[in-house]
Parts: structure tokens; sequence; C-alpha cells
């Protein structure tokens, strides 16, 4: 296999030396394009003895043989370690002022980066957003881990130890197409019940996992189409998934009757409001108008998963999500039993959700049980792990014949 190993300018660039060994020993052709920075801190030959390529860091060397964009054309795997911020950053902004910037705009295959800085740098809002931007494209992530930084420092911002970045790289590139040739329709985003014009009744739903599931599907070969409602500014589809807007509870749920029923799986993965507003003010509520207190009249949505499960045709998997807050697993693992049990679902993933996990978070974990509320998988980590985690159960349960 063709791989590709970017190393950019971190301490953390000494450990790679490890990474690329490992790659080698398991057969693999490894091309390591340091950036300049990189060089400072492991030089040129040893990347070159270790890798038994020649190894540049510029656009202008073997020209003749396009080479700024062959390397990415002809790679199967692309690995950055370490993914410093400032490369984070310009991996975000599509920025190609070095050879590893053109291999990665023309690569099309999987990338794996595993950053490497500073708590502070890890945690700071503009970091954030390039990772959110990056997931959203499909690049996979690989820690930071929690632990001792350079300067005694210690926090998240460890780059990720070179055999389990190595690991989760290839379990991409050998993960197998299990899902080509069939259809798949996930929800994801949360609601909005409109109270006035301006006010609405929502939750805290990022749209991030139903995302992820989309993405992952299309990863295996299925053709996808995500009905989103309101997904957070980061959270954005992959270019291989058909998006359908939705903003209400109603809105979506007669979008999912309308495209649901041609699929061979579908996936409710938002977060849809159980009440709306019995009346929607036509203009704004005032305060002034309301003195002390105000009442609201709520009535209950109809069910949409009870809609797809009464409608489900023969061989049509069905699965739904349940949010909970719970207070360990065992109550988590009863309210996925009863919850699937009582809406006839093949397969349910409750989530135990919260003020600081579940919702808005990166990382994820969730315990999935059949039809019979039989536990049948856990998994935990980010949220691309947990979506494949989901389709591995989505598959295994067609191969058994539920669904």
């Amino acid at each position: 296999m063709f791989v590709v190993v970017g190393v950019t300018g971190g301490i953390a660039a000494y450990k790679t030396v490890s990474l690329v060994r490992l790659l080698v020993k398991a057969g693999h052709d490894v091309h390591v394009v340091p950036t300049d920075d990189a060089l400072r801190f492991v030089g040129l030959p040893t990347w070159e003895s270790l890798s038994r390529n020649p190894v540049t860091t510029s656009v202008h060397d073997d020209v003749a043989s396009v080479r700024h964009v062959g390397l990415g054309q002809a790679a199967d795997l692309v690995i950055v370690a370490p993914a410093t911020a400032n490369t984070l950053a310009a991996m975000a902004a599509g920025l190609a002022s070095d050879l590893l910037g053109t291999t990665l705009l023309a690569t099309t295959a999987p990338v794996v980066v595993a950053p490497a800085m500073h708590t502070e740098m890890w945690r700071h809002p503009a970091t954030t957003h390039n990772m959110g931007v990056l997931r959203d494209r499909g690049v996979h992530v690989v820690g930071p881990a929690d632990g001792v930084l350079t300067g005694g420092d210690s926090g998240p911002g460890r780059m990720s130890e070179p055999e389990e970045i190595v690991a989760a790289a290839l379990a991409l590139v050998e993960r197998p197409r299990d899902l080509q040739g069939l259809s798949i329709v996930v929800s994801a985003g949360g609601t909005r019940e409109p109270i006035d014009p301006v006010r609405y009744l929502g939750n805290r739903s990022s749209g991030r996992q139903g995302v992820a599931i989309a993405r992952a599907a299309a990863d295996r070969g299925a053709d996808v189409t995500l009905v989103a409602a309101h997904l957070d500014a980061d959270v954005r589809p992959d270019a291989r998934v058909e998006v359908i807007a939705a903003g209400t509870a109603e809105e979506l749920g007669r979008t999912m009757d309308a495209v649901s029923p041609g699929a061979d799986v579908v996936i409710m993965a938002a977060a849809v409001a159980d009440y709306s507003l019995a009346s929607i003010a036509e203009g704004k509520l005032r305060k002034q108008d309301f003195p002390g207190a105000l009442t609201l009249e709520l009535v209950e949505n109809r069910d949409i998963v009870a809609g797809l499960v009464e409608r489900r045709r023969p061989g049509q998997t069905v699965v739904a999500f349940a949010a909970e807050t719970v207070t360990g697993d065992e109550e988590l693992r009863e309210r996925a039993r009863a919850k699937a049990i009582r809406k006839g679902v093949d397969l349910l993933a409750a989530n135990a959700v919260g003020w600081t996990q579940g919702f808005e978070a990166v990382d994820n974990a969730l315990t999935i049980v059949d039809g019979d509320g039989e536990v049948v998988a856990t998994a935990s980590g980010s949220k691309d792990d947990t979506a494949h985690a989901l389709l591995d159960a989505v598959v295994a349960a067609r191969l058994s014949g539920i669904g």
C-alpha cells in the first residue's frame, strides 16, 4: 500500500520515526513529506533511510513527474503526525504553500491526523473550529492523548503513540464496503418549534453524530440521504450525501415519510421535539404584555419512529436513538431495553447525555440494543468511531435476518 506520512514542526516528530518504521516493517511503500520546520527536529537523511524513498519538502523538486500532486494522487492513505496547530489551520483553510499542502489537496485517500500541541493551543477556539471543519470533511483524528508535554506541562495535547496511530489508520483502508448497493436515510440535528417569529423551543443537539453516521455509511458504499434539522455552524455534511433540510418536528416527520419507503436502512439520529406550541404567536411576545409570568400551552408531537415502524416494509431496518439522563450504565441499559421494545425498532442506540456529555461534545458513547432489548454492542470514542460501531450492528442485524 502506498502511504504518505506528513511530518510537521513539533517535538513529537521524534515519535513519527517509530511510526514510519512500523509501516515499512508491515510491508507498505512509505513516502515521508516533512515540512521545513519538521526537518529542524528530525533530519532528512533519517526519513530517507527509514522510508527507503527520496524525501523533499519543495514543490520545485522532481517537477517532471509532477511530484507536487503525484504523491497525493498515488496515495492509498495519508497520515499527518504530528499535526501542529498551524498545520491543522492550514488544512482547514486549504492552503498549499509547500509539498505537504499540495499533497493533501491532491489526494482522495483517507487522511488521518494525529494532533500534538500544548493544551492551551488545543483548547483554543480557533483550533476547535479547525478540527470541526476537518472532521466534517471526513478527516480522521487520532488523539491527542492526555499526558506530560514539553516543558513540564501536562494535559490533552500529547501525540498518540505510533502503534495506536498506525492501527487506526490501517483500519480505515481495511474497512469493508459492506453497505455497497444499499440506500440509507439518516436524520440528524435538532428540531425547533416556533413560539413567535423570534423565539423557538429547541435542544442542544449539534447534529454531529447523525452527520458522522451519514459519512460513515457513504465510506462503506451506501447511497445516503441525510434529513438535516438544525446543524451547528461547524457541522458540515459530506459532499457524497444528499441533504434535505427540515426545521420543525412536523417538517422532519413529513420528509422522513417521503424518503424512507425506498430505503433499506432508516436511522433516526435527530433530536426531535416531543412537544410544540398549541398556538404560535403572529407577533413577538413582549414582556410588558405578560407581567410576572408567561404560560405556554404545549401539545404532543407525533411519534415519527412509531410511524416508520408501522410502515416498515419487509427487509427494511429501522434504527432509533435515545438520549437519556441516567445515573449509570445499568439504568441506561434498562431504559434502552424498555424503549426498544416499546418502539418496535430493529436496533436502538442509547447514549447518556447531560450538561457536559452527549450533546455538543466531540466524543460519544453508545449502548446498542436489538428489538428484544438485548445489548448487541457498546462503543465509545469519537463520533466517527461510534458511527461505524452502529453500522457494524446494522450489518450484523441484516445478516441475521433482523430487519
